[in-house]
């Protein structure tokens, strides 16, 4: 059984060495450091280590030279904020958002594709595409996640400082996130088209499983938040030990994974000249859209809408019997997509009821071990300590696409609550009566 375990580890072990040895002879390379280097400016950065681990928050680079001295230490990849800091190293943990408005200077907005097959990822960058051209917007630019997707970011450069009386730069991430919904709702319908036909005529074992249920794979775009972090312009990716190459957009149809060989690497401007303004249509239309969708929703958080705080509510006996069944669910365990969703509803869940942070972070680990495919523990982490810089709000309530999103169809009753922590709340007082 020993010498079984030890066969399963050497090929792990093997790839992690041959990922470092690449990293040490890749960020070793001056025009590499010097990408790197250009594209950090104003932003927060954090190295990351074999994906385990991110470095201490926030970070900035202050020469080139320390891309490679990080790579020395371990570094295997470099991310990076897309929001704008006069001074990334004077954020802090627990600072309040008009704080954090002051120090923010503005946010590039970034389309983080994520899908399970790399030629989907294509067709859904192409659509995007052709959404931004057709909304005047000519200067974006263009790369290659490492993995299965593709990053395309649009310039602070090119949104107005201010509309419907509010200065654009405060309004992260609410309007990079009403813009990736308006995006994900114009192209959604020709994209099922477009990966549906692809299926038919691909006569590939690695689509076979997707014949019966095409619309359940269609990738997805990440949802930005504060201080989100994303693979920097030639970053390598541990999985993969390829680079986040930049692209040209008529190179996306014929891109295989082997035109991102880090030593193959060319270097090109990932951020483009862009106008000023020139994504103003962009932003006005996506509010526009999402004012006729989400009737009465907020562009803001949840308490600048009611005008008051949200309160989690203390209970003195948490117990799982008292949970939604749509939470239980949950709890099982993700198969397929969802997972960070899945994450975003339980963590503030957990807070809603006024669970110990310790508690909540280790229900959160026991959890993910029940995935199908888990989560970094990195991810998990960087989550909890951006959730907890902020006050507690609700869970999503049922009747937001965040549960259909991950296949949870709440029950009659869960519906009665309107939320899972009204739900809980009410159980627990009931149970409590009843004895």
């Amino acid at each position: 059984m020993a010498e079984e375990m030890e066969a399963e580890k050497k090929p792990l072990d093997f790839k992690e060495e041959r990922i470092r040895k690449i990293t040490q002879l890749y960020y070793s390379r001056k025009d590499i450091q010097k990408a790197i280097f250009s594209f950090s400016a104003n932003r927060e950065i954090a190295p990351s280590y074999m994906m385990e681990s991110f470095g201490t928050r926030p970070d900035s680079f202050q020469y080139p030279g320390d891309v490679f001295e990080l790579a020395k230490k371990g570094a295997t990849s470099f991310h990076c904020s897309e929001e704008l800091w006069a001074d990334p190293l004077k954020i802090s943990t627990g600072m309040n958002e008009k704080q954090m408005s002051e120090l923010r200077q503005g946010w590039d907005f970034l389309l983080d594709i994520d899908s399970k097959y790399l030629d989907y990822s294509k067709i859904l960058a192409e659509l995007i595409i052709k959404v931004l051209k057709f909304h005047g917007i000519r200067n974006f630019g263009l790369k290659f996640s490492g993995s299965k997707g593709f990053h395309i970011i649009v310039p602070w450069k090119a949104f107005p400082e201010t509309i419907h009386n509010n200065r654009t730069s405060d309004m992260f991430p609410e309007w990079p996130r009403i813009i990736t919904k308006y995006i994900m709702d114009i192209t959604k319908k020709e994209l099922i088209e477009k990966i549906t036909q692809l299926v038919e005529k691909k006569d590939s074992n690695k689509y076979v499983k997707d014949f019966q249920a095409p619309k359940e794979v269609i990738p997805d775009l990440i949802l930005v938040s504060p201080r989100h972090l994303f693979r920097m312009p030639y970053s390598l990716h541990e999985k993969t030990a390829l680079a986040s190459v930049v692209l040209k957009p008529e190179e996306i149809k014929d891109f295989q994974p082997k035109d991102a060989d880090p030593f193959k690497t060319e270097i090109r401007n990932f951020m483009p000249d862009a106008k000023p303004g020139e994504a103003s249509e962009l932003l006005r239309e996506a509010l526009d859209w999402y004012k006729t969708q989400y009737p009465g929703e907020p562009e803001k958080s949840w308490a600048e809408k009611t005008g008051r705080e949200f309160k989690p509510i203390i209970l003195k006996e948490i117990s799982a019997k008292n949970f939604p069944p749509s939470i239980n669910k949950i709890l099982q365990g993700i198969k397929g997509d969802g997972r960070k969703r899945a994450l975003f509803i339980i963590m503030n869940f957990f807070r809603s009821i006024g669970m110990d942070r310790k508690e909540v972070e280790k229900t959160l680990y026991d959890w993910n071990q029940k995935n199908e495919l888990p989560l970094k523990s990195g991810y998990i982490k960087s989550q909890l300590i951006s959730s907890y810089r902020s006050k507690a709000i609700p869970p999503p309530n049922y009747d937001k696409d965040h549960y259909k999103g991950i296949g949870i169809i709440p029950t009659e009753e869960e519906l009665r609550y309107k939320n899972p922590a009204n739900y809980t709340v009410k159980k627990t007082l009931l149970g409590r009566n009843v004895k």
